[in-house]
């Protein structure tokens, strides 16, 4: 009986990483979770993760066969295979190609989640049958992965596809990056929080959100109050999508993509984030792209994203060599 081929995907976040074969198709055939110890070096995580991989993979061995490894991380360069500095892990500068090859001798791929996030929809997603698109996560940042062609654009330097660090508002809010006006401290889920407590300092409307301390508002909360018809709440989203809209009319001029996949917490609010976002989309683009570019929602499962992505990295590895 032919074995199936699968590749492992691996996620890894600053709390945990979660980590599953995958087969060609898109089908997980196992999951796990660990906690990534994100003060300890990246050694440790990945002699803990093969620690519970490798019984489990055994277990299935006579079923499955692994034809590589995908990684995605925070600050990952897909041309050297390292993480370079990642923001929430005390690890420096590390190649995870030469590590995890340690462990098996199979093809691996790094790149970033958002990136990563990118080729799920290219190979599971929304994004089956595109060529030219952009994948956008509106999460506690606002990540981005865009694919020209039909492969990822990498850029010179490995870290192309950075919109959420692209200035909206010249002198705005601060971002934990160092500069001001980025367009996630904007469109984000902390970003739309900082736009509600703004409306709130500017009118003195009515608002259910005025007995929330800043601390324990949330984006959830936001969506449930503008579902009831809280102007304050329905207004910040209202502006979220306009800033949104705008960033991608740009991105448009650059790129001309034939649709944005948008993912993310921020993105469950449905209409109340997309109509705003189309209008303003619209209004902004040139006349020549007028009416030729979709915004459309993840068709990847949230809780399996993760893992569905960074296995798509090797697949698509896989199928270009």
């Amino acid at each position: 009986m032919a074995k199936t081929k699968v590749t492992l995907g691996i996620d890894i976040g600053g709390t945990n990483t979660v980590f599953g074969l995958v087969d060609e198709n898109g089908n997980i055939k196992t999951k796990e979770s660990i906690p990534t110890h994100s003060m300890n070096p990246a050694e440790d995580l990945f002699q803990r993760l093969f620690e519970v991989f490798s019984p489990v993979y055994n277990e299935h061995a006579e079923k499955y066969q692994i034809m590589g490894i995908g990684v995605g991380a925070p600050n990952a360069n897909y041309y050297s295979g390292s993480v370079e500095n990642p923001p929430n892990l005390n690890w420096g500068t590390v190649n995870l190609i030469s590590l995890i090859q340690k462990y098996y001798d199979l093809p691996v791929a790094v790149t970033n989640d958002a990136n990563a996030a990118a080729l799920g929809e290219l190979k599971f997603g929304a994004a089956r049958g595109m060529k030219n698109f952009v994948q956008i996560t509106l999460g506690t940042g606002l990540g981005s992965g865009i694919v020209v062609n039909g492969d990822l654009l990498y850029g010179h330097s490995g870290f192309a596809g950075e919109m959420g660090h692209t200035t909206i508002i010249a002198e705005g809010r601060k971002c934990g990056c160092g500069k001001r006006g980025c367009l996630e401290t904007y469109v984000s889920a902390p970003g739309i929080k900082r736009t509600v407590f703004e409306l709130m300092a500017e009118t003195t409307e009515a608002s259910t959100l005025r007995d929330i301390n800043y601390n324990d508002l949330t984006s959830k909360k936001i969506y449930d109050a503008a579902k009831i018809g809280d102007r304050i709440a329905n207004n910040a989203f209202k502006f979220t999508g306009k800033i949104l809209g705008q960033a991608m009319a740009d991105a448009v001029a650059y790129l001309s993509p034939e649709a944005f996949v948008l993912f993310g917490g921020l993105a469950l609010s449905g209409d109340l984030i997309l109509e705003p976002t189309k209008k303003h989309l619209e209004n902004n683009l040139l006349n020549i792209f007028k009416g030729k570019v979709k915004i459309l929602l993840s068709g990847l499962p949230e809780g399996d994203a993760a893992i569905l992505g960074a296995s798509a990295l090797i697949w698509h590895e896989l199928k270009n060599k």
